[in-house]
């Protein structure tokens, strides 16, 4: 007799009488992961009031002159003077290098920038004009002292050049004029010494300097354009919001009508994108410079030249084109599931139906989301402003204390200024040597890896919170009577009192895997620019197996979780019945459950579509109704990739309700299957209309492989009891 051979993923469910849904009397589970991330949250609390107390993000907020103080402090001197000046700004590499606040030159606050050309021998020729001059001078100094003395006393800059604020420093006015880098529309200027001076020698390199110019003036126009639209772009969110919130609720009553609508107005909203790039390129077809390729014309700052191009709407339309046909691939390939889908999706309406207030709870979970991102960013930031000024030596000529410490405070009357009559004691960075500072970059790390971990926390408790709402709906075989009073709650009540330990344990195996993601991210930045091939191509396949294992983990957590409202056991346990109840239902997870996912992200893309095409007429002045209501704008691009994004982001927190409660659903007819056979004795908990088109479809395999089993039982392969293929007994897929 050969030995019973044992099921490879698991015994399936047996029935069990007293079962009515999530277990109520239920304990604690993974003690010992609760108790570990309290105590990592209290430490993530103390390191916050920690940097708090020794941080300054006046250092962020504010430049920082010569001698340390903050320029546009208020309750200061210097409250009237925001911008910071730069005695001589050839000292410095590039323009760039003055955002790491190390450039080697005296820095002082002024109200204004210069925006004239004038050497110090100039301005000491008449009074007015030194008086003028004296604005980007120290205190004390006056016309009587004479050039040389002032300086060589380093009292004032040798010269003032026009110059423009740019993140609260003055930068030289660069301009572009015939190809010729220019400085207040000259390519020469004078030094201050006599010596005229080429503008180029200004920055690092002409190609530099046209990239930091052209950057800068990016920066600048998309910051204007948020000033000019932001308004607008709140309300295209705020309809983003309604028209997300309208197809919720259209999909609770006529959820199927829905489905279809939904699928043809994204094939309507594809195919309206392919003719209307189609029409731009034809428009284009003979202009001036429609023919240029991308890559002859390169990199432009000033985004409308691509629309300018033929080549660049033939690639809209290629790309749309290649959606489009996938999508109506994906339909007819899978015509036969999207009706078991819309089914499930018709199911999973009416649970939210009777659990109406699991649509506000996105609002909670976004709430903490936001709680947790400010509470990191402010301690990092804090923490990143906690160092001290430290001053060092800058001198003319050569000096053995070059770069050296100091202290400005007494530096004058010091040794090392007898060495060296020409240096300076001038701010440098901040930094420090106490132990404090020396674990600052450990702290950082902390602070991060509790970011990911307190999110995924919070992401978890609103999964496992809407699967024990969702599942009591499920498992009431009278609803919505046997339905508690208030199933979120309920919920919410038993995932905080019960299972914080195991949301703790999930999300701590999540961001453990993130935050190696993010250190892979931090390795390859630094070998952007290594030869070795060997070492990039491990790279790669690193963070493309971290990021596989990132999705796995994802999907076995959500599932995990949901075991765990429902039957109360630790996350480990969860994670197992939940992966050997999906194995054993493969079939039925990779084209049932992902064919639902699918008609929701149709979903989330046809309100983005919407959205984003109301925005493009809008903002783009192509409709004559808005021309004088829409913003003047540098790149109208900004404002509707913003709306487009926060679109995303809004439909994907509605939708995320409907995908947890089909996740959910699923999972507990899977379970139901096992549990019950439609008899009498044993009924079904789906509806009747889910049970009829679940049914529909007989599985010659499965009777098979079932008929097969209850022969080697020597059981009856008629009986309902047995599990046979018989007329109560139909399988679904084949």
């Amino acid at each position: 007799m050969e030995l019973e051979e044992k099921p490879k993923y698991g015994e399936p469910r047996k029935y069990d009488p007293t079962f009515k849904g999530p277990i109520q009397n239920r304990g604690c589970t993974d003690i010992v992961c609760c108790i570990l991330f309290v105590l990592a949250v209290l430490g993530y609390i103390a390191v916050g009031i920690l940097a708090w107390s020794q941080g300054d993000p006046r250092k962020v907020i504010y430049p920082t002159d010569s001698r340390g103080q903050f320029c546009g402090q208020v309750g200061t001197p210097l409250e009237n003077k925001r911008l910071l000046f730069y005695f001589n700004i050839m000292k410095c590499a590039s323009p760039m290098v003055l955002l790491e606040f190390q450039c080697p030159t005296t820095q002082m606050c002024v109200e204004k920038c210069p925006e004239k050309f004038m050497t110090l021998i100039k301005a000491s020729a008449n009074q007015k004009d030194f008086d003028y001059y004296k604005n980007f001078c120290k205190e004390g100094v006056t016309r009587s002292m004479g050039t040389p003395a002032i300086l060589r006393a380093g009292l004032c800059p040798a010269m003032l050049m026009p110059s423009r604020p740019f993140t609260r420093r003055c930068f030289p006015a660069l301009g572009l004029k015939g190809g010729v880098i220019t400085v207040g529309n000259d390519s020469h200027f004078d030094d201050g010494t006599g010596t005229m001076r080429n503008a180029k020698d200004l920055v690092d390199g002409v190609k530099n300097a046209t990239v930091v110019i052209e950057a800068r003036q990016v920066v600048m126009k998309i910051f204007e354009d948020y000033t000019q639209s932001w308004y607008w772009i709140l309300i295209g969110l705020v309809i983003a919001m309604l028209t997300s919130l309208l197809f919720i609720v259209l999909l609770r009553f006529l959820a199927g009508i829905m489905v279809w609508i939904m699928i043809a107005l994204v094939i309507l909203v594809l195919g309206y994108g392919i003719f209307h790039c189609y029409m731009e390129y034809a428009s284009l077809k003979g202009e001036a410079g429609s023919n240029v390729t991308i890559q002859d014309l390169g990199f432009q700052t000033d985004f409308s030249v691509y629309l300018q191009i033929r080549q660049t709407w033939l690639a809209f339309m290629i790309i749309l084109a290649i959606v489009e046909v996938i999508i109506i691939l994906l339909l007819i390939f899978l015509r036969k599931r999207i009706l078991i889908a819309i089914a499930l999706i018709k199911e999973a309406s009416r649970a939210v139906g009777h659990v109406m207030c699991s649509l506000l709870y996105p609002l909670f979970t976004f709430l903490l989301l936001a709680v947790v991102i400010a509470y990191w960013a402010v301690t990092a930031v804090f923490l990143s402003t906690s160092n001290e000024p430290i001053y060092k030596v800058f001198n003319e000529t050569a000096c053995e204390h070059s770069r050296t410490t100091c202290e400005p405070a007494n530096y004058s009357t010091s040794s090392m200024k007898a060495q060296c009559p020409d240096s300076e004691c001038l701010f440098a960075f901040y930094g420090g040597e106490t132990a404090y500072h020396k674990y600052l970059i450990g702290l950082q790390f902390y602070n991060v890896f509790l970011f990911f971990w307190c999110a995924n926390f919070v992401t978890a408790l609103g999964q496992m919170t809407l699967a024990g709402a969702f599942a009591s709906y499920y498992w009431a075989f009278v609803k919505p009577d046997d339905m508690p009073a208030f199933p979120v709650f309920s919920s919410l009540g038993r995932s905080l009192r019960y299972h914080t330990g195991s949301l703790a344990f999930g999300s701590l195996i999540l961001s453990i895997i993130q935050i190696i993601r993010v250190f892979l991210e931090y390795v390859d930045h630094k070998l952007k620019g290594a030869e070795n091939k060997f070492a990039k191509f491990l790279l790669c396949c690193l963070k493309c197996c971290f990021w596989c294992l990132e999705k796995f983990i994802k999907f076995l957590n959500r599932n995990a979780y949901i075991m765990v409202a429902i039957y109360g056991k630790n996350f480990c346990t969860s994670a197992k019945d939940a992966f050997f109840l999906l194995m054993r239902n493969m079939i039925r997870v990779a084209v049932l459950d992902k064919v639902t996912d699918f008609l929701l992200f149709l979903g989330k893309l046809l309100i983005v579509g919407l959205v984003g095409v109301f925005a493009f007429f809008f903002f783009s002045g192509r409709v004559k109704a808005f021309e004088d209501t829409a913003p003047n704008l540098h790149y109208y691009w900004v404002p509707i990739l913003t709306v487009v994004v926060g679109s995303y982001l809004i439909a994907h927190g509605f939708f995320s309700v409907y995908a947890m409660c089909v996740d959910t659903l699923f999972l507990c007819f899977c379970e139901d299957l096992e549990r019950n056979d439609g008899s009498a004795a044993r009924p079904y908990y789906m509806s009747s209309t889910l049970h009829e088109i679940l049914w529909e479809d007989k599985a010659e395999d499965a009777c098979a492989s079932s008929a097969q089993q209850q022969h080697d039982d020597d059981a009856q392969p008629d009986t309902a009891e047995s599990g046979g293929c018989g007329a109560e007994r139909k399988t679904f897929f084949t």
